[in-house]
């Protein structure tokens, strides 16, 4: 008969691993449409930064899910599984959620950059200046 700790470990193995899947293939599906805009329309180098994120993302998320396995104490009871379980797979879905939105972050920054090394100056150049008014002339001008 299996103990509970290995009960516990194969419980937190067979949530924390499609976990880490749906969520790279959600960011993969949903993300490549904001990768094309932050290059610039360019598909292919959009797919090609998308399927290196994944990998990415596979190898951090479920690295961390495998060394985050061992538990320091042995697990006695029912309830002591879900303890475990909830401590352990929070975590990983903090962690999933921080490297989720640091690639957002990076990202957008990229974008910005992007965007604003394409912006041109204004089509005309100002070509005269007002001259500053002082409340007396405002309140003679406007009637107050």
């Amino acid at each position: 008969m299996m103990d509970l700790t290995v009960t516990t470990y194969l419980l937190y193995l067979l949530i924390a691993v499609p976990l880490t899947i749906w969520v790279a293939r959600t960011l993969s599906r949903y993300g490549r449409i904001f990768l094309v805009d932050v290059f610039d329309g360019n598909e292919d180098i959009a797919d090609a930064v998308n399927r290196l994120l994944v990998v990415g993302f596979y190898l951090l998320n479920l690295g961390f899910v495998t060394l985050f396995l061992r538990s320091g104490t042995p697990v006695a009871n029912a309830s002591g599984i879900f303890e475990q379980l909830s401590v352990k797979l929070g975590i990983v879905m903090l962690v999933l959620g921080v490297v989720h939105l640091t690639n957002v972050w990076i990202f957008n920054k990229i974008r910005n950059r992007s965007r604003l090394d394409t912006m041109t100056r204004p089509p005309v150049p100002p070509n005269d200046t007002v001259a500053p008014v002082t409340m007396t002339e405002h309140a003679a001008r406007y009637g107050y």
